[in-house]
């Protein structure tokens, strides 16, 4: 049972953890992926992520000392896709790998991580906030859209056969 859930920032003790909730949380898309060799470059991704200099904050969701979801923020969406060879022109912060521990879905996590994100970009003074999102997330693609997220096709595009999805919140 969940007692309650802060939201703060990634220290270097966590590092660890967050990396193996990031690999467990996405999981669950690996059936949905025809490319093992894709597949196995977006884990390694996800784990490299959490020690990129672009990423401005890492946000983890605990209960007590225990991680249970985890989004990474950054000021923009190039930074956030540095060195991946994508052109992205959003220049408002944008918000990468959010996940919860499958244990620990439908308990108001990721809401808590989305509002966390808002006010960040509430920091920034920017107008929006931005995320991209795969097709196959199905589930995340409603949080998104029950949270207030407004879908911005201008900024989709289709990534190793699959389409990318773009999200923005205006704040």
């Amino acid at each position: 049972m969940i007692q309650a859930i802060i939201i703060e920032e990634l220290t270097d003790e966590h590092k660890e953890a967050v990396q193996q909730l990031l690999v467990e949380s996405y999981a669950q898309y690996k059936h949905s992926v025809e490319d093992e060799e894709f597949w196995n470059l977006y884990v390694q991704g996800m784990v490299d992520s959490v020690n990129s200099p672009h990423v401005d904050r890492i946000l983890v969701a605990k209960d007590g000392d225990e991680i249970l979801g985890t989004v990474q923020l950054f000021e923009n969406a190039k930074n956030s896709y540095e060195g991946m060879g994508m052109e992205i022109t959003i220049t408002d912060p944008f918000i990468r790998l959010l996940a919860v521990h499958p244990k620990a879905r439908g308990k108001g996590i990721a809401q808590e991580l989305l509002k966390a994100c808002l006010l960040y970009g509430k920091e920034k003074n920017a107008d929006s906030v931005y995320l991209f999102t795969g097709e196959i997330m199905e589930k995340a693609i409603q949080l998104y859209e029950r949270f207030g997220f407004k879908r911005d096709s201008q900024h989709e595009f289709e990534n190793a056969g699959s389409y990318t999805r773009c999200y923005r919140y205006d704040l």
